[in-house]
């Protein structure tokens, strides 16, 4: 399928200080078919704004038939362009990423979503993904309950309650408020999220009774799907596997207009 690329600012107010959001824009297009509507679907990037992997990863979900929005998240500080995969690039994501307030990611996300629903071709059914600070993003997006689906990668700092200013997210209390459904994808070799903090994430779900898939790579690393200084890590075998996770997803819950879950509990049969 084609796409199309652009982007649009959007103002933003949670963090203290007006500030212009970026977000950018990746639309398929079917030539011949001017009226064609599509789902949305906000990517989150990484710790280092919409870098190379973002921006191909943004247009292979487009490419499937979705509106993908992909906001720059730290554009209280910085302009939209990416931060560098280095020492010093890292540092700064990382020290941006705590110096954010909560308020202003959920504004962030917030506004994506409503971007996405704004454009004529957008058929109302929006999902959420993300790698890195991005899975979480793409969590606490899920608690909008206009997001349908998302898809987690190596989620960060939803173990530790540490995101934004403060470092004390409630990313895992507020759980239960998700009424879509998720998938979250880690590597069995992340030592940023450690098989405690796996553990501790898979529980809540189920405590919560969130509708949720859960897997873990048995050799893969954090970062596996950036195709770019992964620094060893990336992996396109189970990139390509997990792709067809998100697009599995994506197509039952954004695709096929399923109406609202009744709630019933689904019978299972213990047969063989």
């Amino acid at each position: 399928m084609l796409i199309t690329e652009s982007h649009i600012d959007v103002e933003t107010r949670e963090s203290g200080t007006p500030s212009p959001m970026r977000i950018f824009l990746f639309h398929p297009s079917i030539p011949g078919y001017p009226q064609a509507m599509f789902p949305g679907v906000v990517v989150f990037s990484e710790i280092y704004q919409v870098t190379g992997p973002v921006q191909r990863f943004a247009r292979s979900i487009a490419g499937q038939g979705y509106i993908v929005a992909a906001p720059s998240s730290y554009h209280e500080f910085v302009g939209p362009e990416p931060l560098a995969y280095d020492g010093p690039g890292t540092d700064v994501g990382n020290a941006y990423k705590v110096q954010k307030k909560l308020a202003a990611y959920d504004e962030d996300a917030r506004l994506s979503v409503d971007a996405l629903l704004a454009l004529p071709s957008c058929n109302g059914r929006i999902g959420a993904t993300g790698m890195c600070l991005g899975g979480h993003l793409a969590y606490r997006a899920a608690l909008d309950r206009r997001v349908r689906a998302a898809v987690c990668y190596f989620a960060t700092d939803i173990h530790s309650r540490s995101l934004g200013e403060g470092g004390s997210d409630d990313s895992l209390e507020r759980a239960g408020d998700i009424r879509g459904e998720l998938l979250m994808i880690f590597g069995k070799s992340d030592t940023h999220v450690p098989p405690s903090g796996r553990d501790l994430i898979r529980k809540t779900l189920h405590g919560k009774g969130v509708v949720f898939g859960f897997y873990e790579v048995a050799w893969a690393q954090h970062a596996f799907i950036r195709d770019e200084l992964s620094k060893g890590r990336y992996d396109p075998g189970i990139s390509k596997i997990c792709f067809e996770m998100l697009l599995e997803l994506f197509g039952r819950t954004l695709k096929i207009e399923l109406g609202e879950r009744s709630g019933e509990a689904h019978k299972v049969e213990d047969v063989c």
